[in-house]
């Protein structure tokens, strides 16, 4: 009564084919695979929106500080003498 043979695997699966039908099963095989595709895409534009704000934030980061701050000298503007 513990693990199921070989020989009852083959029985359920017949005995599933008989009930559903070839046409059927291919149909539900179908949706399944189109529902992985779909939830697999989702996963990447998620990917890639997390992506695209972390480099804008990066990008907003490197912006020159001297800008925002009047009292800031550029040492690479000053004159030598």
């Amino acid at each position: 009564m513990g693990s199921m043979s070989p020989i009852h695997w083959v029985i359920v699966l017949v005995v599933v084919l008989l009930i559903f039908g070839t046409k059927k099963l291919r149909n539900v095989g179908t949706d399944m695979g189109a529902a992985v595709k779909g939830f697999k895409d989702g996963m990447k534009d998620g990917d890639a929106a997390k992506e695209a704000a972390a480099t804008q934030q990066v990008a907003q980061n490197i912006e020159p500080q001297t800008a925002k701050d009047p009292h800031t000298v550029d040492v690479n503007a000053k004159e030598v003498r």
